[in-house]
């Protein structure tokens, strides 16, 4: 009688030792595969902020070099802009309709007409009568007149800029011993060029400067004369002119006639 034959390890049937080869210990699995994406710089936004860096630094450069630049320019005293000329015309210049001979030429004060020059930044193409532009310094305005011979184009222009703020007024005349000579109350600088520095230093320092001219709070604008400029050569408007010779709202004219 045949014996019964036992299984031989590891060849028993079915799926159990299967099973186990595939998922009890000491089976290996692998470990799953993860894809690693590199996280995307916003590369466009710090262009964008390095840009706006950039800007504000040029911007902060730029203002504080027109800061520079207008400090350096800046004078406290008439004696510290360079070649200034001083004279000595008291308040209460008497009021005329006669021509009147002046020492200095373009005058800078002394006997004038009852009627100002509009100096309200007014930038006159003729040669204005002197006794009017007179009273303008009297209330307190910068005169500037070039020679049109010489000061045309670009130069012209920068005297124009110059001119563009209340209390001063520009005009040609023809003949005169400098190209460009200002003129307030009292005080006067000849130059040779447009761009000379000392011009806005003359015009920043001395328009309405109330230590300087007779009359603090009188008015510049003179509507007539504008439209209808009295030139050299022309008569005055007469007395009726004179009763124009009013003050500003913040104050009354001292000392005249």
């Amino acid at each position: 009688m045949a014996k019964d034959r036992k299984p031989e390890p590891g060849r028993t049937r079915g799926g159990a030792s299967r099973a186990g080869a595939a998922g009890g210990k000491g089976g290996r699995t692998r470990p799953p595969v993860t894809n690693v994406v590199a996280p995307q710089r916003p590369w466009g936004l710090i262009a964008a902020a390095v840009a706006v860096l950039v800007f504000a630094a040029a911007v902060l450069t730029y203002a504080v070099l027109q800061v520079n630049e207008s400090e350096a320019n800046r004078v406290d005293a008439v004696d510290e802009i360079e070649g200034v000329q001083t004279f000595d015309y008291a308040a209460g210049q008497e009021h005329v309709t006669t021509p009147v001979t002046y020492e200095q030429s373009p005058p800078v004060g002394g006997p004038h007409d009852g009627e100002w020059a509009d100096c309200t930044g007014t930038v006159y193409d003729v040669q204005i009568r002197l006794e009017n532009a007179v009273h303008s310094m009297e209330h307190g305005a910068v005169w500037i007149t070039y020679d049109p011979e010489v000061v045309t184009g670009d130069p012209l222009q920068t005297l124009t800029d110059v001119t563009s703020e209340s209390g001063r007024m520009l005009s040609p005349n023809p003949g005169q011993d400098s190209p460009v000579s200002l003129q307030s109350w009292n005080h006067q600088l000849k130059v040779d060029s447009a761009d000379d520095p000392r011009i806005e230093q003359f015009a920043d320092f001395l328009t309405y400067n109330q230590e300087f001219f007779p009359e603090p709070g009188a008015s510049c604008e003179n509507p007539q004369f504008t439209s209808d400029p009295l030139v050299v050569g022309d008569g005055s408007r007469g007395a009726a002119s004179m009763t124009t010779d009013a003050p500003t709202s913040t104050g009354a004219e001292t000392g005249a006639p």
